[in-house]
């Protein structure tokens, strides 16, 4: 049974736009009846900036826990935010926001995410290995800073716009003591990255379209490694279908979107003895897909 909402119930929310497909309310709200909590999480749809800024005014002298930011604002709210943790300022993003007194702290959960889905799916650790990361918008950002942090030995930064995968690299590799870091253009030469890779993660929106291109060649992809897919819409992608063949350990982007999810209610609730139910919000977030068919899946959705 679904608690009622009443004069002391909490609110939580995602801000982004379009916002009308997000699978987060379905997954949140699952996770707070399950834990008994008097909280509710609404889709908050904001599209543009000025606006933003006047819904943020809004939430500090509302009764908020926090909240999530999903695109086009995840850059953006890193100013508006009182106070930054490292990762999400070395990411250049905040998607994750703990209200508490009106104070708003800002987190990127994102590459933490990815990384507990890579652990408890594919049993791997960055520290010491290799990674070819597709991808160098917002969501690459936030799985670099995460592999910097936790010490990979070398990651790849793949991009169609080579320009960006350099900006970002020299925005991140001031801290990247343990990791090598190299920015390169999509092409051929990317094989031998991609095939010494021990991880091949995609961090672009490629697959979620039927028709669209694999952000890396089939052909490259070998067993032994681990193929992580941030789009979670469709479940199983092409490029995980891919990996699958190849005899790699395909690992579909549903993992990260409740991990960052579970990780942000346990940063708001702020109790170490709260663990939010991650098959419960999977569970709740496959339901989503099933009932609302194909839709938009940003990578890192919140």
């Amino acid at each position: 049974m679904k608690q009622a909402i009443s004069g002391t119930t909490q609110l939580a929310g995602v801000i982004g736009w379009p916002i009308d497909h997000s699978l987060s309310p379905a997954m949140h709200n699952a996770a707070y009846e399950h834990l008994g909590l008097d909280w509710v999480y609404l889709p908050l749809p904001v599209q543009n900036q000025m606006d933003l800024a006047r819904v943020v005014a809004a939430i500090r002298a509302l009764p908020f826990v926090g909240f999530n930011v999903t695109m086009p604002h995840k850059r953006m709210m890193l100013e508006l935010c009182d106070e930054v943790a490292a990762q999400a300022r070395l990411a250049g993003a905040v998607n994750t926001v703990h209200v508490r007194d009106g104070h708003l702290m800002g987190y990127n959960t994102d590459g933490r995410g990815l990384l507990e889905s890579l652990r408890d799916e594919g049993g791997f650790t960055p520290e010491g290995k290799r990674i070819a990361l597709v991808g160098s918008g917002g969501a690459a950002a936030a799985v670099l800073a995460a592999l910097v942090l936790e010490r990979a030995s070398h990651v790849t930064v793949i991009s169609r716009d080579p320009a960006h995968a350099e900006d970002l690299v020299s925005r991140i590799e001031a801290h990247a003591r343990d990791t090598e870091l190299v920015a390169l253009a999509m092409g051929p030469e990317n094989a031998r990255y991609i095939e010494a890779a021990d991880v091949v993660v995609n961090a672009t929106p490629l697959g979620r379209n039927s028709g669209d291109e694999l952000p890396v060649r089939a052909e490259w992809l070998h067993s032994g490694q681990i193929v992580s897919d941030m789009v979670y819409r469709p479940l199983t992608t092409p490029l995980l279908m891919a990996a699958a063949k190849a005899g790699a350990v395909p690992i579909a982007g549903i993992g990260m979107l409740v991990a960052q999810g579970a990780i942000g209610i346990e940063i708001w609730k702020a109790d170490s003895t709260i663990s939010a139910p991650r098959d419960v919000m999977r569970a709740a977030c496959v339901a989503a897909i099933g009932s609302h068919g194909p839709g938009p899946s940003p990578a890192g959705e919140s």
